[in-house]
């Protein structure tokens, strides 16, 4: 019989057969950036390709040389002393959960860059399937409200520059490598929508989920919460293989969406560490074993704070000058 998700969970109403996750055997589920050229199911691991951790050199360039021209604009767009450089999230619960933590912690740190402003654009509920068709009666107000906070931080559309997305749908049930597809093209269709929508946008970090093995609901239980990580991963493959549909440099051609990146992989196989002591305990999660708890907010924050202060193609423009 289906049941309705509670609205705690994910902020809309969803219907799901199952509403009982069952458990997932994650104990042999290796972090892609430890994958390497091993394979999960036929597909090599690595953020970029042939295993890879590292963005290829081309690729690295481009990034390099767009931050360069990251820059306070006003709210015309423009370079002005005074202006704004404004970095935002597009996503779900989890995702503004971690990003208001993000703020939080910036505050506590004195290198952010002054003329950067935080704006947290992602949404309860609004699962990648939304964000992707705004079109939806559940999903008009998604676009329309990133933009009222946009302006409520006293910025305008033209000023932003640089965006955070971390997204996954309620209930996926289509089995991998489908569903990995289907996201990787839900994706896909939001970042040309925002190259479209935020004219001056130049730079877009993309993560994945986190762990879902403590999962008690099929909101986006294991492996499907491990298996985002592929569709992260093809999307930029994609864009480095030149699809045009992905197109950030002028000199190629239309522009149809950002230079495209991997932010911090947030995925780790529960208490198991991974090669950089980054894990999970089970109090990270709140009751649903989805969200996060405030620890694993924190957590998440940690590396997003981590990320753009050391990064090549955000420390430049997020920090302060020496």
């Amino acid at each position: 019989m289906s049941r309705i998700l509670p609205c705690s969970l994910v902020g809309l109403l969803f219907f799901v057969p199952d509403l009982i996750a069952q458990k997932f055997d994650t104990s042999k589920l290796v972090p892609l950036t430890e994958l390497g050229t091993n394979q999960y199911r036929r597909f090599a691991g690595g953020l970029y390709p042939n295993g890879a951790n590292d963005r290829p050199a081309a690729h690295e360039a481009a990034g390099v040389a767009l931050a360069k021209t990251v820059r306070p604009l006003d709210r015309a767009g423009e370079p002005s002393s005074s202006g704004r450089i404004v970095l935002l999230s597009i996503g779900m619960s989890n995702t503004t959960q971690e990003f208001t933590a993000f703020i939080r912690l910036v505050g506590e740190d004195r290198s952010k860059n002054p003329a950067v402003t935080l704006v947290d654009g992602a949404q309860g509920g609004m699962t990648a399937a939304m964000v992707a068709k705004p079109q939806l009666d559940q999903a008009r107000a998604y676009w329309p409200t990133v933009d009222q906070r946009i302006k409520d931080a006293g910025c305008s559309g033209e000023q932003v520059q640089a965006a955070w997305i971390k997204e996954a749908d309620a209930g996926p049930n289509q089995g991998f490598p489908t569903y990995a597809r289907t996201l990787q093209g839900e994706l896909q269709t939001i970042v040309q929508f925002m190259q479209r929508r935020y004219p001056n946008l130049k730079l877009v970090y993309l993560s994945s989920r986190t762990y879902a093995g403590y999962a008690t609901t099929r909101l986006n239980p294991e492996p499907y919460a491990y298996e985002s990580g592929f569709s992260v991963k093809w999307l930029i493959e994609d864009q480095l293989k030149g699809n045009r549909d992905l197109n950030f440099d002028s000199g190629k051609g239309e522009v149809k969406a950002p230079w495209l990146s991997w932010g911090p992989y947030l995925w780790a196989n529960g208490t198991q560490k991974r090669a950089d002591g980054f894990s999970y305990q089970e109090s990270d999660f709140g009751n649903d074993g989805t969200h996060p708890s405030a620890s694993g907010q924190r957590k998440v924050a940690t590396l997003l704070l981590q990320f753009f202060k050391t990064d090549t193609t955000a420390k430049p423009w997020f920090t302060r000058a020496d």
